[in-house]
């Protein structure tokens, strides 16, 4: 049986999952390799109700902001909900914030409270103390010895919480009723891609619509694994998407990911495009290197999987549409796909069973689905796990949209798309020099449907404004409509697809618009290739800075042990100078203005809370400036004439 909670705001949802799941399982944390330790429904509420009298006790106010910067824990979760029931807005980030951050985000929000995870991020906050403007108490989540003197430890809080509960104190009620829906629940500073970052304002409204909102069928059997940033909305919304029916999120990482696929059997979970391409390329190593008699099982069950699949995708009407097809022409090709449809079926029946079911186990095996966001997905990525039978749903959002605004759906599963939008929520396309609607527009061919413009939405998920920032919010929305900043167009068969950002947008010299975006992940298929950035703003051609992948190298059978002595080997540079020029060809439909003309190399590779976000996409604006020097050297021979 399907169940969903439905709810007015964030402690209202808390409060009825409580009285319904009772004590099912609604979090577990890692205890040894194989055991979790559990928290019920139950102890999650009860345990956030005394950690809320304590804070109201501390002088948080019905609306305060209270900071959480920290990452994924147990008791990042029992601090949001002792925020929210107390009728207060969180600020929350990740440990790996800068100083510059802490101070911008603590004053602008104006934090009095903030909960950090350890000792060492609080000596951070109290070496910044005299900066920071109204900041009275810092609450430490993590149980350690030494504390300083002006921090609080989490279980102390707690304790007096619970003590005022157990004298009869139930402010934590009084405040609970007085929450309303246009209420923040949170406070998000973007990491960004770009500059000074933003605080962006989202209600209980907002995440209300989400879990009402996001597809799937779900009960409280479901297991969730949760390996993204506890901060990001993205892992926040399907955390409590997951409350909604009861599930359990066990808490994970990037490092234990593999294990605990297979010892947790997860039914659904957020992912990042980055996991996804580190499990291609870790499969496909794999594959390599084994047997020959095992590769050619692989590759004889991959290429009848991929068959099989193209033929249901044509028959089921779900595969990419950015051509026209005529249903005349569609009927005259039925019987082809039918027929190769047919012939593939039992092999394909054997091999999926004898060789791709292992593929299947290695991601736990229980996998129903799991929605990639944060980034986009690239394509030969996609397309391998849904041949292999994983379902990753790619989803597009932000944080501003709370953030889901299309998702794939499991029976509208088309590959290359961010599927339809979610119930409640429009889009339209918007030519960016005119203004002019593109899509919806009857006067256009097929309605607008792959005409490529500004991606702008509304509906109950979009932002309450950014906080304190009413000129930006004003550029930003017009009459309820978000203006994204992405690039996108709406297939034949009624989907989503990201072209890229506006923001990120190159322009030559010849007045020719290029999106880096697709041209990076086409790039990433490249063994040889760790990461890259695409440049080329006011220049003849394109160029690309290359972090060259040393394991993969290494295999050729080179010496070098570091990336510096690869740089120095001719055949070695050759090899990934033929891989650019294969990948970004005329042949894989790269336009002649698309393609590289320059080729540089980094020693280092992009780092977290550097050059990339948390959800590794590039800080363009970060790399332009550090890696300057590397820039100008690429594009030297444009500079002498």
């Amino acid at each position: 049986m399907y169940y969903r909670i439905e709810a007015e705001n964030l402690a209202q949802l808390y409060k009825k999952a409580a009285l319904q799941f009772e004590e099912l399982p609604a979090f577990a944390v890692r205890k040894t390799a194989m055991e979790w330790d559990p928290i019920s429904y139950r102890e999650l509420y009860e345990q956030g109700l005394c950690l809320a009298t304590a804070l109201i006790e501390l002088g948080v106010d019905a609306r305060d902001h209270v900071g959480l910067f920290s990452d994924n824990r147990l008791e990042w979760i029992l601090a949001d909900y002792a925020v929210q029931c107390c009728g207060a807005a969180d600020v929350p980030r990740g440990r790996d914030v800068s100083n510059a951050e802490l101070i911008y985000i603590i004053n602008h929000s104006g934090l009095t409270v903030t909960f950090v995870e350890n000792i060492e991020m609080a000596k951070r906050v109290l070496a910044l103390k005299c900066q920071l403007h109204n900041l009275k108490e810092i609450i430490v989540l993590k149980d350690e010895e030494n504390i300083p003197e002006d921090v609080r430890r989490f279980k102390d809080v707690y304790h007096i919480g619970k003590e005022l509960r157990e004298k009869g104190d139930r402010r934590v009620e009084e405040r609970m009723n007085g929450i309303k829906p246009d209420d923040l629940f949170t406070l998000i500073y973007t990491s960004g891609t770009t500059g000074t970052p933003k605080g962006v304002m989202l209600t209980h409204s907002n995440i209300m619509s989400q879990t009402r909102n996001l597809p799937g069928k779900h009960n409280c059997n479901d297991r969730s694994l949760s390996v993204l940033p506890i901060w990001h909305i993205f892992e926040r919304v399907i955390e409590m998407y997951t409350l909604s029916f009861g599930g359990c999120t066990f808490y994970s990482s990037v490092q234990n990911l593999a294990e605990d696929m297979r010892n947790v059997e997860p039914t659904f979970m957020a992912s990042a495009p980055r996991i996804w391409e580190k499990l291609y390329e870790r499969i496909l190593k794999n594959v390599k290197h084994s047997h020959w008699m095992r590769q050619i099982l692989f590759h004889t069950a991959y290429f009848l999987a991929k068959h099989y699949k193209s033929s249901e995708y044509f028959l089921t009407n779900t595969n990419l549409q950015v051509k026209y097809l005529p249903s005349w022409k569609r009927i005259l090709l039925m019987p082809w796909y039918f027929i190769k449809w047919l012939i593939v079926i039992p092999w394909y029946g054997f091999f999926n069973a004898a060789v791709l079911e292992r593929i299947r186990m290695g991601a736990g095996g229980g996998l129903k689905i799991t929605i990639s966001g944060g980034g986009a997905l690239p394509y030969h990525v996609d397309k391998f796990f849904n041949n292999v039978g994983i379902p990753v749903l790619e989803g597009y959002g932000m944080t501003e949209t709370t953030p889901v605004i299309s998702v794939r759906e499991k029976l509208n599963l088309i590959v290359g798309t961010v599927g339809p939008p979610i119930k409640e929520t429009e889009i339209k396309i918007v030519d960016l020099e005119t203004s002019q609607i593109l899509y919806p527009n009857s006067n256009l061919p097929y309605n607008g449907k792959m005409q490529r413009g500004e991606i702008w939405v509304k509906g109950p998920q979009v932002m309450k404004g950014y906080y304190k920032e009413p000129e930006l919010t004003d550029m930003t929305m017009k009459d309820g409509w978000l203006r994204t900043g992405d690039l996108g167009v709406i297939t034949h068969n009624n989907n989503l697809k990201i072209l890229g950002r506006s923001k990120s947008t190159i322009v030559l010299k010849s007045g020719e618009n290029v999106e880096p975006e697709p041209i990076e992940m086409s790039l990433l298929q490249s063994p040889y290739i760790e990461n890259c950035v695409v440049l080329g703003q006011d220049k003849k051609f394109l160029g690309v800075l290359i972090i060259p992948s040393l394991p993969d190298i290494r295999l050729l059978g080179f010496k070098e042990l570091t990336v510096k002595e690869i740089l120095n080997n001719d055949i070695a540079m050759k090899i990934i100078r033929n891989d650019v020029k294969r990948i970004i060809s005329s042949a894989n439909g790269f336009k002649k203005h698309e393609q590289i003309r320059y080729i540089g190399y980094l020693t280092e590779s992009f780092k977290v809370g550097e050059e990339l976000t948390n959800l590794f996409k590039l800080k363009r604006h970060i790399i332009e400036k550090k890696y300057s020097t590397q820039i100008d050297e690429l594009f030297k021979e444009e500079l002498k004439k």
